[in-house]
């Protein structure tokens, strides 16, 4: 199938979110969450992500993750992410609780479009301290894309994660994983890249970006995705294909707030205050620019 027309079959299928002007909205993708080994890239990073999971909780945003929250290319079982990052899911349980969690999946984390595994994997997880089973996300639906629309004007915003313009990552994407798993993976330990990653190719990225800019232009719809983990912010007038990077940036992580019609890139890290103690602050990256303005391009 033509990369674009499996776009617009996501788009065509997916569930809508009404939003409005009053909505918060905090998106974020390329997690990668691992067991805590040597190869978790989120470990890095994961009391930065808590911080800006707690600010947005508390402050009543809706989380919608966009694909590859967890690492299961490397990892074989949810469950040590889950133990090993117990906080994190705990807290996305209360955005779950209170509806205001989505999940989208992506290569990394594809075995999640099958409802049996998301049923085994996601619904509770054993509690070692407490000797039994907690839920977590009973009842979870995982999504290939989602579609925001508001509630007012009707205009509609595509997310999704951007390995379906990607032929290893997607079709071939249990190919990709065995070859991270066995191969990739150890070979990473003595500092060799995979050089399928697209995250870690520019051509690739590049090849991803002019895919789905592609798609933007001949649908007239707004989109946004990650994978590639590169934040990207179009002015007015350019095509509005956005980027909300990853979680896994060095000593950073980036995601896009819409918020009272704004759309926003932001960034949170270990910060420095002057008399020489550290706090994790969010830092605006690009915006907050109007959403009408894009809408109205069309």
């Amino acid at each position: 199938m033509n990369v674009l027309k499996r776009i617009s079959r996501v788009f065509n299928s997916a569930e809508e979110i009404i939003f409005d002007d009053f909505s918060r909205i905090i998106l974020m993708s390329d997690c990668h969450r691992g067991d805590g080994s040597w190869a978790d890239d989120f470990s890095k990073n994961q009391n930065v992500y808590f911080a800006a999971l707690t600010h947005y909780y508390d402050k009543g945003y809706t989380y919608i993750e966009i694909g590859d929250g967890d690492e299961l290319w490397e990892n074989t079982q949810l469950s040590n992410i889950i133990k090993m990052h117990s906080d994190v899911f705990e807290l996305l349980s209360k955005f779950f609780i209170n509806d205001r969690l989505y999940f989208i999946y992506g290569n990394h984390d594809m075995v999640k479009k099958d409802d049996k595994f998301v049923k085994e994997n996601l619904y509770q997880y054993f509690n070692e301290r407490q000797k039994a089973y907690i839920p977590i996300f009973e009842g979870v639906k995982l999504h290939e894309g989602l579609v925001l629309r508001h509630r007012v004007t009707d205009d509609k915003i595509l997310l999704i994660h951007g390995h379906q313009v990607d032929c290893l990552n997607d079709d071939l994407w249990r190919l990709s994983r065995f070859l991270v798993r066995y191969l990739w993976k150890p070979l990473e330990s003595f500092g060799v890249n995979d050089p399928t990653s697209t995250a870690q190719n520019y051509e690739k990225k590049e090849a991803v970006g002019r895919r789905l800019t592609e798609w933007v232009k001949k649908e007239n719809h707004m989109l946004i995705a990650g994978h590639t983990h590169r934040p990207r912010f179009p002015e007015v007038g350019e095509p509005p294909y956005f980027n909300d990077g990853s979680c896994v940036h060095p000593r950073c992580i980036t995601g896009i707030e819409i918020v009272y019609g704004c759309i926003i890139l932001v960034k949170w890290e270990v910060k420095t205050k002057e008399d020489g103690t550290l706090c994790i602050g969010r830092e605006v990256l690009a915006g907050p620019a109007r959403l009408k303005d894009y809408f109205n391009q069309f």
